[in-house]
């Protein structure tokens, strides 16, 4: 091995080095390094598998590497919050959209150009373009045709709280989805009647701890239909193949609030110290490629409509009711939250 020593005019080299290493440690640390590689950091409340697809593919478009921290939405949001100008998060991807308006409002959020948010209609994004839905999926009843004739099943989601369905219908009071929809109920047909319907699931429906459970026992024959978000049966018919299955899928359509879509979303965290990457990830997101790469993964529905949710029920046949996507005071779902806790369901 060839050994080296130093020389006099290394020597003094270094001395030189020395006397301005505050100045070089200084613009090293203003200056990144040329060959850096550029990344973001996004906190995912959603579906991991979601997450990673839509990762990698940016990854792979930009160069641009992504790191994800995974947690439920509304813990992330409020853990923005509290890290306040100190967050790492760059972006955050949420289930529902409640976790964003509070951001929002709370001046967390950074506005996101419009190369990203004229590709979402506008009804599916904030007025003021500080956040952005994604993807959407849709409240369906997955019902057993072996169990219950299709004829049978209620007109309203509200009569599923009723003796006739004694243990025959499955619910999930701990899902996200269902807290959202005891909030629509809330919001657009008061409190007292979504009280009254989560009592009467209470004493007649089955409590689940999953939704895949809960599909699973209609599945089965063990009870004769869920209240469950519809991607669930959907990536399941993609997997074993439509005709396979024991179950059905069943919408009211009719503007019923068991019809109900709620909306997936994403936005810049203010304290981003990666802003151009961030608007980068936000435009590639809300693409026709993005959007397909979602859509794909998840078996929800694209916003962008030049994306195409292959398998689906179209998403212009779908009818929910007026009013549902804007929940105003009850957007982050908190009192949703306590009236099913008065009630016993959590």
């Amino acid at each position: 091995m060839k050994k080296f020593s130093l020389t006099a005019a290394s020597v003094m080299l270094v001395g030189a080095l020395a006397a301005c290493g505050d100045t070089a440690k200084d613009n090293a640390a203003k200056e990144p390094a040329k060959n850096e590689t550029k990344q973001i950091t996004i906190y995912s409340g959603q579906h991991e598998e979601t997450t990673n697809a839509l990762a990698k593919a940016f990854e792979e478009k930009t160069g641009i590497k992504v790191v994800s921290r995974e947690g439920s939405s509304s813990e992330l949001a409020h853990q923005i919050a509290e890290e306040g100008k100190k967050s790492p998060a760059d972006i955050i991807f949420t289930e529902e959209t409640g976790p964003l308006v509070m951001l929002s409002e709370k001046g967390l959020l950074e506005k996101i150009d419009s190369k990203a948010l004229d590709q979402i209609e506008p009804k599916y994004r904030d007025a003021n373009g500080t956040w952005t839905g994604l993807i959407a999926r849709s409240r369906v009843v997955a019902y057993n045709p072996k169990v219950v004739a299709e004829n049978d099943l209620p007109k309203t989601v509200y009569d599923f709280a009723a003796p006739e369905w004694k243990d025959r219908v499955a619910f999930v009071p701990t899902s996200g989805a269902f807290t959202l929809q005891v909030a629509a109920m809330m919001k657009l047909d008061g409190k007292e009647k979504a009280k009254k319907w989560l009592e009467g699931l209470k004493k007649y429906g089955k409590v689940y701890k999953k939704n895949k459970m809960a599909l699973d026992a209609v599945e089965k024959g063990e009870v004769a239909a869920a209240l469950i978000n519809n991607y669930y049966w959907d990536l399941e018919a993609k997997e074993k193949g439509a005709n396979n299955m024991n179950s059905k899928l069943y919408y009211f359509g009719n503007g019923d609030i068991g019809d109900m879509i709620s909306l997936s979303g994403a936005a810049i965290v203010k304290a981003s110290s990666h802003k151009k990457e961030a608007q980068q990830f936000m435009e590639y997101a809300t693409s026709a490629e993005g959007q397909q790469v979602l859509t794909d993964v998840s078996a929800q529905y694209p916003l962008n409509p030049k994306a195409e949710a292959k398998g689906l029920k179209p998403f212009s046949e779908l009818t929910p009711p007026e009013g549902a996507l804007d929940l105003g005071e009850y957007s982050d779902g908190q009192q949703a939250i306590e009236l099913i806790q008065e009630v016993g369901l959590l």
